[in-house]
Parts: structure tokens; C-alpha cells; sequence
């Protein structure tokens, strides 16, 4: 199993790191002094072979591959025990895309302060190349563990755990990079030039010790919890002389479904005091070309996550291809799918009986991958319904004829019996051809259960529109959460700042507060749209649980008051199946004749291979995939591409 992954320059300074588990500092550090700057270690592997020269270091080997163009050094670390036969081909295939999206950023004098968010490329890579034939991942890692201890060489400090993921760490982490680092022993290195950035203490810092096994223990939460600046409004009450202030009113649920309405008491707990800054750092800028394109007609639409990677790789495949070269198909491993039929003897036709045993198999396979057991049988059924009567050749052509069953029997379940260009339809009710259509907005409202996203992927959905020049009115139609409506104000400012640094488009938030009935909001924010000539009305609305009877039924009041054009529900890519129950009783909940028309599966980058989800959501109900939800930015926000989850789901 790979350790971890460094993108550094020469002199060692980290752009862009992965960590699977805790790694010394020194490891690379060492990489560094003895073989870039001392030259002290001759690498074994020779050049223009396409093997990556190894240095070894206590228990670890690395691997690494370095471009002089952009004096950038790729790092791959992993314990000497193991034998990964693919970490050669990562090294390529990650300098190949990390330099073709990011080429003007490294060419920039600027280049070491710039954030690189690269994760999920990388991601994708290293499930895309994993060797799933050999031992598994976990297995790798326990043998690797017992084989450290018995290794008397072995250094007992590997630098700790890695720091955790949280925002504005990489900012911190690359400032921290221009200081020395010092040694275990406390002693600096010998080479003052290396200035491998480490993870300030004060990011995940505790006030007591750790217990057993670097867990918290209660008396370290107990006095951390005592000390921590909470500003929930949960602060412990202090004497004092003035009167204290009432308690939070809590908001109650009618028997109709609805929220009852406020008497006039200001619900807003975000108000600072007067005088205070209000200030807000400035809002990272998106390049438009690592999430998206503009056609010839100058319209922007989004890049499929598959595709963008496997295109990279394919230019820069036929740039260095000689004659019957590969066509840039990343990773010729069989997958785990493919292992499954590899005892069906070629030269024959296939029959229903050699096929049993490997789609049992499958069915299983698809299952730990997320996939509702009867999305799991339909896709085994397609694919025995193309594999029955194929004549094999050798198990390469099983595999290709597998995988292009695979890929045919998820692309009917996935693919949408309804046009998916939703710039189109915008335009068609925004500007109509015929003159009997009055122009009005185009009206998208969000749904989903608590917590899936549906807020922050709303404003992804309102930086997409106003990367089209749209007009965009966000109507806080959540009136319920608390914070709900300050947190769409802080996107649309942040939207408001992108918009105006890029002229593109334009947006605007209407709101009216907490406890109103989230219906008449709505209607009224369309009615408002309508009058000020908004293109489209992004309507967000508030979570709630799928099986709550009550609180769903509120929803047919809302779709008969808002009118929406679409209702995209956002489905969380970790639920796993638990999905189809969540999609089926939302999709019933808006009343005859008017059901949901689309998903955005957030969260796609936490849960690597395991995409099942969003097969479950579309065969449960029929209803498309319109949106990927990727990372936390506003431009991490993909088209789905059937390639990339059939790749995915085989591995």
C-alpha cells in the first residue's frame, strides 16, 4: 500500500502532498540531501527505461521522477516489504497531469504559494492503477506493521500522524515550509537549504495529553471543551449585574407540516456588535479551464471527472506514441471484475451455466460497492443478457467483452429518458421564440435530507449559471435551521466577489428571515425574480428526514406555490443504500403529476471506489444524474461520466 506522495521542488519545498500513513519528515528530507544536493547516493535505475530510480531509506523505498522543465521532483514512499508493480506508471501518469493543469501556475514566480488542489485527480489515479489481483490493501499494510517491529533498523519515530484536513491548513502548512526543520534529536539538518514544510502545532493542538493509542482521553476533552471559544450560544452563564438575555425561542412544526409562524422576535444570531470588522477574506479564484469549457457559441459547461483525466493522459500518450503505440487507456491490470471470470475457457461460446458462479460473484462485488442489491441483479442480468452466446478467444477478449457489457448495462440505467441540457431550457423560458410566452425565470429549488450539501452545491450550481452570464436570484428558502440564512448570505457574497473580479453574471440573495412559512417565501422570491428580471431563481430549502411523514408533506405545498421548472434533489455519495428509501419517498412527496428531476451526488470525492449510490438512486427511481459534487469550491462541480463509474465499480 503507497505511504504517501510528495510534489516538491528541488530544494523542498512542498506544493502538493498525499498521506496514507504517518512518514518521518527526514524520509524525504533524506531523498533530498543525499541524492539532489549531496550527491552522495548514486539512485539504482537507469534512466529512459521507464522505471523510476529508487532510493531506500530504514524501512521505506522511494521511488521518484524528476522534471527539469519545472524543476519539480514526484515522490512516491511505501515500505520496502511490499512489491507494487504500478507505482512506476502513478509517477508518469501524476507528473503528466499535474503539470498539464497547473502549467501556468509553476511557470508564475509565484508558483510555491499557490494552493494546488489535486486530490481527486490523484485519487482517481491510484484506484484507476491499484493491482487488485494480489494481496488486498489492508492485508499489505498489516504485514507491513508486523514486519516493522521485528526491524531492529527501524526507526520507532515516523513523524506522527498526519495532521488533519482542515481549512486553510495547506496555507499554513506551505508558509511553515520557508522555515528549517529540525531533526528527531533536535538538531538541524545538514543542509540548511531544505525547508520540507511541517504541520504547525497550533492547527490540531490540544490543551492535555493523549490517552492510549493517541486517543483523547475524557479529562483531555473534559478541559478542551472547558477552554474552546464555542459560538453556538452555548457559553457557560457568568454572574453578573445585567439581566441576562432569553433563551433561544425554539421553532415548533404544525400538524399541517409547516413551521408556525414567528411573532416578530429577530431570530438572526449572527448580528455583531456595532463597530465590529466585517471584513471577509478575499475569495480564491477558479481558473475555468481545470472545471469546465466554452463552446463556439460561448456557452460554459463542466468537464466529466472520468473524461478530464483519461484526455490528459491520451494527448500526452500520442505526443511520446511510436507506431501500434497504446491509444492512452490508463492501467492494463485486470480489475476485480474481470478476475472473477477468468476460469471461462476461451475458444467457446458462452452459455448461461459458465456464467452463473462469476455473476453470483459480481452481484457481491457491486454490493460492497454501494449498489442496492436489485441495482446489483439488474446490472448482472444486462450483462449475462450481452455475454450469452459471445464466442472468447483468450481472457484479454473476455475482459474487453466484459467490460463492454458492463458499460452497456449501467449507460440504460444511467442514461436519462429526458433532455439534460439545462442551459437550453433556461433559455427557452427566459427569452422565448414565440411572442404569446411572456419571459420569466427559470426556477431550480434544491431538496435533500440534513447535511448532504444542499446549500454549499446550490452555490456551486449559481457559479456554473453565472459563468453563462446569467442573472441568478437565491431565495433562502430555509427558514427553519438556524444559520441556514446566514450561510447563503456568505455565498453570495463570496459569488458576489467572483462575479464582479470575473464580470460574469450576477446574483443576489432574497430572504426574509426565520419562521415564515419557507412556501410563501418562495412564491414570493419568483414573483420578485419576475419583476426585476432575474434569468434564474435558485430556491434553497430546508432538510429533513425522508421517513418524517410530517415534515414531507410540506413539500406539495411548496412545488404548488414556487412553480419550480426543475426539482434537483442532492444525494449524499456516502449514504450508500439507504439512498433508494431516500430518493423513492422524496420523489412521491411533492404531489400527483410532479416528481423530482434530477440528483447532484455530493460528496464524491470522500468515498473513492465506492460509487454505488448514485447507480441505486437512478434504477430506484428513473430519475437522471444531472451533477457531481467533487470538493468544497465553488468550481468542484462535474458532469457524470458512464465510463468513469463502470471503472469504478469493476475495480
Amino acid at each position: 500500500m503507497l505511504e504517501s506522495f510528495e510534489i516538491l521542488t528541488a530544494s523542498g519545498i512542498v506544493l502538493w502532498s498525499k498521506s496514507y500513513a504517518p512518514v518521518g519528515a527526514h524520509i524525504i528530507n533524506s531523498l533530498i540531501n543525499d541524492v539532489f544536493i549531496e550527491e552522495k547516493v548514486l539512485p539504482q535505475g537507469t534512466a529512459g527505461t521507464g522505471v523510476a530510480p529508487v532510493y531506500k531509506k530504514e524501512k521505506y523505498t522511494l521511488k521518484w521522477k524528476r522534471v527539469k522543465e519545472f524543476n519539480l521532483i514526484f515522490v512516491a514512499v511505501y515500505q520496502s516489504l511490499l512489491h507494487l508493480g504500478w507505482i512506476d506508471k502513478l509517477i508518469d501518469n501524476i507528473a503528466t497531469i499535474f503539470i498539464d493543469l497547473y502549467k501556468e501556475q509553476l511557470k508564475s514566480t509565484r508558483s510555491r504559494a499557490i494552493e494546488y488542489p489535486f486530490d481527486k485527480y490523484f485519487d482517481q489515479q491510484v484506484q484507476e492503477l491499484e493491482d487488485n489481483t494480489g494481496a488486498s490493501a489492508s492485508a499489505d499494510r498489516i504485514l507491513g506493521d508486523q514486519e516493522a517491529k521485528k526491524d531492529p533498523f527501524a526507526s520507532s519515530d515516523n513523524g506522527g500522524p498526519p495532521p488533519p484536513s482542515v481549512p486553510g491548513l495547506v496555507k499554513a502548512q506551505r508558509q511553515a515550509a520557508q522555515t528549517v526543520v529540525t531533526s528527531d534529536e533536535g538538531t538541524p539538518p545538514q543542509t540548511p537549504e531544505i525547508s520540507r514544510s511541517s504541520t504547525p502545532s497550533s492547527a490540531h493542538a490540544l490543551p492535555a495529553k493523549l490517552g492510549p493509542g493517541g486517543r483523547v482521553s475524557r479529562r483531555a476533552r473534559k478541559a478542551a471543551n472547558a477552554s474552546a471559544n464555542v459560538s453556538s450560544g452555548d457559553e457557560p452563564v457568568r454572574k453578573s449585574n445585567k439581566t441576562p438575555k432569553s433563551g433561544k425561542k425554539m421553532r415548533k412544526w404544525g400538524d399541517d407540516g409547516m413551521a408556525d409562524e414567528d411573532d416578530g422576535e429577530i431570530l438572526d444570531y449572527s448580528v455583531h456588535d456595532e463597530g465590529a470588522d466585517m471584513s471577509a477574506p478575499a475569495v480564491e479564484a477558479v481558473a475555468q479551464d481545470t472545471w469546465g469549457r466554452r463552446t463556439g457559441k460561448g456557452q460554459f459547461v463542466l468537464k466529466d471527472l472520468g473524461d478530464e483525466v483519461h484526455s490528459i493522459l491520451e494527448n500526452a500518450d500520442n505526443e511520446k506514441s511510436k507506431a501500434g503505440a497504446s491509444a492512452g487507456v490508463v492501467g492494463s491490470s485486470f480489475n476485480a471484475i474481470g478476475g472473477l471470470f477468468r476460469n471461462i475457457v476461451g475458444g467457446k461460446v458462452l452459455t448461461e451455466s459458465d456464467l452463473e458462479k462469476p455473476l453470483k460473484a459480481m452481484e457481491d462485488h457491486l454490493m460492497k460497492k454501494n449498489v442496492a442489491r436489485e441495482a446489483a441483479i439488474r446490472l448482472c442480468e444486462g450483462v449475462q443478457r450481452e455475454l450469452i452466446g459471445k464466442k472468447t478467444g483468450n481472457f484479454q477478449s473476455v475482459d474487453a467483452a466484459l467490460r463492454n457489457a458492463m458499460e452497456s448495462s449501467l449507460r440504460k440505467i444511467l442514461t436519462p429518458t429526458s433532455s439534460l441540457d439545462l442551459l437550453r431550457e433556461i433559455d427557452s423560458v427566459t427569452s422565448p421564440s414565440s411572442k404569446q410566452q411572456a419571459a420569466r425565470p427559470y426556477v431550480i429549488s434544491i431538496v435533500g435530507v440534513n447535511g448532504v450539501g444542499k446549500s454549499t452545491n446550490l452555490s456551486k450550481i449559481c457559479y456554473f449559471l453565472l459563468q453563462n452570464n446569467y442573472r441568478v436570484l437565491i431565495a433562502a428558502c430555509d427558514t427553519f435551521r438556524s444559520g441556514a440564512v446566514e450561510q447563503l448570505r456568505v455565498h453570495a457574497r463570496n459569488l458576489k466577489e467572483l462575479s464582479s473580479r470575473e464580470n460574469v453574471g450576477e446574483v443576489e440573495l432574497y430572504e426574509k428571515g426565520y419562521g415564515k412559512d419557507a412556501a410563501n417565501v418562495a412564491k414570493d422570491a419568483v414573483e420578485y425574480g419576475a419583476a426585476n428580471k432575474f434569468d434564474v431563481v435558485l430556491i434553497d430549502t430546508a432538510g429533513r428526514r425522508h421517513n418524517d411523514q410530517r415534515l414531507m408533506s410540506s413539500l406539495e405545498k411548496f412545488a404548488k406555490f414556487a412553480q419550480p421548472d426543475k426539482i434537483f434533489m442532492v444525494g449524499e455519495a456516502l449514504v450508500g443504500t439507504d439512498s433508494v428509501m431516500q430518493a423513492r419517498n422524496f420523489n412521491q412527496a411533492f404531489g400527483t403529476g410532479r416528481n423530482l428531476d434530477g440528483f447532484i451526488i455530493s460528496k464524491c470525492d470522500t468515498v473513492g471506489d465506492m460509487v454505488g449510490t448514485l447507480v441505486s438512486m437512478v434504477h430506484a427511481t428513473g430519475i437522471p444524474i444531472v451533477f457531481l459534487g467533487v470538493g468544497q469550491h465553488y468550481g468542484d462541480l462535474r458532469g457524470l461520466s458512464v465510463p468513469w463509474a463502470v471503472g469504478l465499480l469493476m475495480k
